[in-house]
């Protein structure tokens, strides 16, 4: 059984440094548009806000959670955009520090959660580790956006481990979000972190592989990047079709972002 605390303080580490991003900036500057179509950066993070209360209610209380769940089901292609909209539609400071306070009580109730304790999701149930993950993937893929809006590069750090570690984990969603087969065999991943050290999963005499740096993996599967402006390798058929479909989130597949030069 892993401890989450480690996750759960990367966590905490990555959302105060997109906190100070958006801390800064003026009313105005909170409405600019953001690679997302139609989001700006109140809408991302307003959907932030959103998905940890989600979060929040899916650790401590489970009926809550049902009940959103019913509301989702209900409105498939509408509810994460209804989300962000709500929230967005709010006075900056005030989001924020809705931003903040649903945050600080999903930290204090992975921390304080029972060892072992599986809660539900949109996807498969997760223990506090995998839920930390989660959001911990969200709020660096939503930083992103963010940052690009504002013009700044957020320089890759240790923490996209944790990224990487999910869409290697995915992969089989993946290909079922597809209507596809997942493969019988599993692939091997070797990966080069933002220090030049490697990460690798799977084992290592795999016969269908995916190579290259970290931070384009994660680019990848969090679909913030085309494939084709990415230095990924694959190795074999169903590894090269994953690097097509990988996400590391939850729910239908996402459009992705189109190649760069390219128009919608």
């Amino acid at each position: 059984m892993s401890d989450p605390t480690p996750v759960i303080d990367d966590l905490r580490e990555e959302s105060e440094e997109l906190d100070a991003l958006v801390a800064r900036l003026s009313p105005g500057e909170w409405r600019l548009a953001t690679p997302a179509p139609r989001w700006t950066i109140a809408h991302q993070i307003a959907h932030l806000t959103w998905t940890d209360r989600s979060a929040l209610l899916a650790v401590t209380d489970e009926d809550g959670f049902r009940a959103l769940v019913d509301k989702a089901l209900a409105a498939p292609g509408t509810f994460v955009d209804d989300g962000a909209q709500e929230g967005a539609a709010l006075p900056p400071a005030a989001l924020l520090t809705a931003w903040r306070e649903g945050r600080a009580a999903l930290d204090k109730a992975l921390r304080e959660a029972p060892p072992g304790a599986r809660f539900p999701w949109y996807g498969p149930p997760m223990a506090a580790a995998s839920m930390a993950t989660a959001r911990l993937m969200e709020t660096w893929a939503h930083g992103l956006d963010v940052a690009d809006a504002i013009g700044v590069t957020r320089p890759p750090t240790d923490r996209l481990r944790h990224v990487a570690r999910i869409g290697v984990r995915a992969r089989d969603y993946a290909f079922a979000a597809h209507g596809l087969t997942p493969p019988a065999g599993q692939f091997r991943v070797e990966l080069t972190g933002p220090h030049g050290d490697q990460w690798a999963y799977g084992p290592e005499d795999a016969a269908q592989r995916v190579t290259g740096p970290a931070l384009d993996f994660c680019l990848l599967a969090t679909q913030r990047a085309h494939r084709a402006d990415l230095a990924l390798t694959a190795e074999g058929p169903d590894a090269d079709r994953w690097l097509d479909i990988a996400q590391a989130f939850a729910g239908p597949p996402g459009t992705g972002r189109p190649p760069k030069g390219a128009t919608r």
